[in-house]
């Protein structure tokens, strides 16, 4: 089922003064740093004008991990090939899209308040995150390459976003991970049943475990109880034990498998008259709204002065409410049409409209997290702009917010005129 809901966007004529930031990164040391020289393409934000040059990136990742493993990553960009204009005080926040092997992960940086001084590039402080190494990947080496980086500099409440594309894209390799041709660490992935009295006999599944046999236990509070099976994995790894619960458990596993284990309910005899309570619990929906859609996104106005421009401003927050009771997951897409008026006929054709999604859990008890989209241009194709997901064996679900921070890209000449595209967001 897929449900929509549109935005309309606004552009008119007038006059607009916009600041700049410049992207920029770093990070604090770890097991290997290479510093590479990558040339980018940058775009600014009007008046600022865009720019070419080259940014020494300095990575530091571990040299060795498992597949699947998140591991820790710095990068310290050094100074940007952008030379500002003009002095001001900005909060930025950068979002640097790497390559890991062939997998597309973004890593985010704290807010910085930063002084531009004009003819000085910014020169950001170092900062840290993780990336994960995909699965598959043992016994290879993982490079890890510049794909994207995004700079928005909040000033006064205002966005100014600075997109830098290095050239080629990706780039050269920032730096390698070695994964170990080790398996992936062993996992318990379900039990069955997962609930009963003394003398229950419960199945364990997992996955990752060396071909043989494997043992299983019951535990207490983290402790094993002394209820212990046995079975075997196959050689996929898939492990199939089973245990019989005589006595008072919380959750089983497979041995040698990594937490968190799988739950089990003791259910204890009870002396007396039984009255057995059931409840019927219904799925709920997956929505998307307000259903009525939201108010136009306003953008400031432009003048023309034979130069491209850029304004930017942001999309509403739309609820996302996942009450399914599964484990489905969904994305939210985007897409757009043409900026024209209906009235006097005149078109934008050329004018783009970008979009740096955010996606947040509004209700702390959800199930789930959620994932924003990689920045991009919204048009007549779908654009994946958030995403939660499919939990496997584990329960998905909860309320998010998804929005994010909007650029219009106009050309250097046009029809004074006011424009409107209207934006979709769809949810499946």
């Amino acid at each position: 089922m897929r449900r929509t809901f549109p935005r309309r966007v606004l552009a008119g004529a007038g006059a607009l003064l916009l600041a700049a930031g410049a992207a920029g990164l770093a990070g604090t040391a770890q097991a290997a740093t290479k510093t590479t020289p990558v040339f980018e393409n940058c775009d600014a934000p009007a008046p600022q004008p865009d720019g070419s040059g080259t940014q020494d990136y300095t990575v530091t990742l571990p040299g060795t991990a498992k597949a699947g493993d998140s591991v820790p990553v710095t990068i310290d960009p050094g100074a940007s090939p952008l030379i500002p204009g003009f002095s001001i005080t900005t909060v930025n926040t950068t979002k640097i899209t790497l390559k890991v092997g062939d997998t597309t992960q973004v890593v985010t940086s704290p807010p910085e308040t930063v002084s531009v001084v004009a003819g000085t590039p910014l020169d950001p402080k170092p900062f840290s995150g993780t990336v994960r190494i995909p699965d598959g990947t043992e016994g290879a080496s993982v490079d890890v390459r510049l794909d994207l980086a995004v700079t928005d500099a909040d000033l006064g409440g205002t966005v100014f976003t600075t997109t830098c594309t290095p050239a080629p894209r990706p780039s050269a390799v920032l730096g390698s991970v070695a994964v170990e041709a080790l398996p992936k660490d062993p996992v318990t992935t379900k039990a069955t049943p997962n609930s009963g009295k003394a003398g229950t006999a419960v199945t364990v599944s997992g996955a990752n475990f060396p071909a043989g046999p494997v043992t299983c236990s019951a535990l207490l509070a983290g402790a094993p109880t002394g209820d212990s099976g046995t079975g075997s994995a196959d050689a996929s790894g898939a492990a199939t034990c089973l245990v019989t619960v005589t006595k008072k458990a919380d959750a089983v596993r497979i041995d040698g498998s990594v937490a968190p284990y799988k739950p089990f309910v003791f259910v204890e005899e009870q002396a007396g008259v039984k009255n057995p309570v059931d409840i019927e619990v219904l799925p709920g929906p997956l929505a998307l709204g307000p259903a009525a859609g939201q108010p136009a996104v306003s953008f400031p106005p432009v003048t023309i002065n034979g130069k491209a421009q850029s304004v930017v401003g942001a999309f509403h927050a739309a609820a996302v409410q996942d009450f399914r009771g599964g484990t489905l997951g969904w994305d939210v897409t985007a897409t757009r049409t043409p900026f024209l008026n209906e009235a006097t006929g005149r078109s934008m054709p050329q004018a783009q409209l970008g979009i740096q999604p955010s996606c947040t859990v509004t209700n702390p008890d959800s199930p789930s997290t959620c994932t924003a989209g990689a920045p991009g241009a919204i048009t007549d194709t779908p654009m994946k702009v958030a995403s939660q997901a499919p939990g496997g064996e584990e329960l998905t679900g909860g309320e998010f917010a998804v929005g994010g921070a909007g650029m219009i890209q106009l050309p250097p000449f046009m029809f004074a005129d006011t424009y409107r595209t209207v934006v979709t967001f769809s949810i499946a």
